[in-house]
């Protein structure tokens, strides 16, 4: 149905206003690039009074960063010979597309060409490690025999312990551990969390961190196993708890198109992420679940958690479920002012495929 006339002249004038506005800002990011948290900050009031949410906002600020070059990453790049092994995954592409569009001379090392392993890897001054979780330690010990004494190396895997003990262990030289807190499908680093795990000769790798920062990303400091305890948290048993909602909804048969005609922001939300959970690579979502002992075992004491809560509600035990509720409650009392509002509900996973590296 066609809109109406005036209706329609005032969305147009409306939507040229607003991209005029957002040219000005994409002009004015060219020159200063304020965090995201910086941003939210200035305009989180102005955002409640219209009724915009945040999401919206932040949506908008990163649409605007994403096709943009800051002038800090351009000016006085000093070309890096970079390999990724496992580059052709989809976090692989996206640090090659990255450090491409700086510059840098980034080659990749898969299974099929490992016969150039030596040329790929012993003339790098980088090498990153961007493969599945479970071939992650085979890979580094099978590259580091080709590695100099002064070649960083460097993993992106989700978990930090295993790989950076791995690292420190066969080679000699330069060890650090990033995990990138988002998904592959991200234009830019922009507003995006990086964590740090040091692990050895840190400076020769100062190089890389100023680009992750003048991109724009977040760059948080951890020890390996800080890390991996949070992750446990974070990503195993989220993973499970989206995994588990996608079953339900599938066995139950319940109308997705349906429910949405009707659902509620968070719901829409929630669905939306368990959609990105299942258009992923299933390997991936399992191995974040499988990676540790650790992960299984909080994920055994959420199922374990389920069922109590399920039992009581069986029983329709309301004094005990509001028992449960203030218990909690309390757990959380004085906390919620600190919470950061969710700025990015992007699954962090990564669409690796085990066929693309080989051992």
């Amino acid at each position: 149905m066609p809109l109406k006339s005036s209706y329609s002249d005032r969305l147009k004038k409306t939507d040229h206003s607003l991209i005029a506005l957002l040219s000005d800002r994409i002009s004015l990011l060219a020159s200063e690039q304020p965090s995201l948290d910086e941003q939210l900050a200035d305009v989180a009031p102005l955002l409640a009074e219209a009724g915009i949410p945040q999401s919206v906002w932040v949506g908008v600020v990163k649409g605007c960063h994403a096709g943009l070059t800051p002038k800090s990453a351009t000016n006085h790049v000093i070309p890096r010979q970079i390999t990724i092994i496992g580059g052709r995954g989809r976090m692989g592409r996206l640090f090659k597309e990255q450090l491409s569009l700086v510059g840098h001379n980034v080659s990749i090392l898969e299974h099929d060409n490992w016969e150039y392993a030596d040329e790929l890897l012993s003339q790098a001054e980088l090498i990153l490690v961007s493969v599945p979780i479970e071939y992650t330690v085979d890979v580094i010990k099978r590259a580091a025999k080709y590695l100099a004494p002064t070649t960083a190396l460097c993993d992106i895997t989700s978990i930090k312990t295993q790989p950076i003990q791995a690292m420190l262990e066969y080679h000699c030289g330069p060890v650090m551990g990033l995990h990138p807190m988002f998904g592959p499908n991200v234009k830019s680093f922009f507003g995006q969390k990086v964590v740090v795990c040091p692990g050895r000769s840190d400076d020769s790798f100062q190089w890389l961190l100023d680009f992750l920062k003048s991109q724009g990303g977040e760059l948080i400091f951890s020890t390996p196993e800080e890390h991996d305890q949070m992750m446990v948290i974070i990503q195993a048993t989220q993973h499970f708890y989206r995994f588990s909602l996608g079953v339900f909804l599938a066995q139950a048969k319940v109308d997705i198109e349906q429910s949405l005609t009707m659902s509620t922001p968070n719901y829409r939300q929630e669905i939306d992420i368990v959609k990105r959970l299942f258009s992923q690579n299933p390997n991936l979502c399992v191995d974040i679940m499988l990676a540790t002992e650790e992960r299984c075992n909080a994920i055994s004491f959420l199922a374990n958690t389920y069922s109590r809560l399920a039992r009581l509600v069986a029983r329709k035990d309301r004094e005990a479920l509001i028992k449960e509720f203030e218990n909690t409650q309390s757990f959380f009392e004085g906390k919620i002012n600190s919470f950061i509002q969710p700025l990015n509900t992007t699954v962090i996973q990564r669409d690796f495929k085990p066929q693309n590296i080989s051992i």
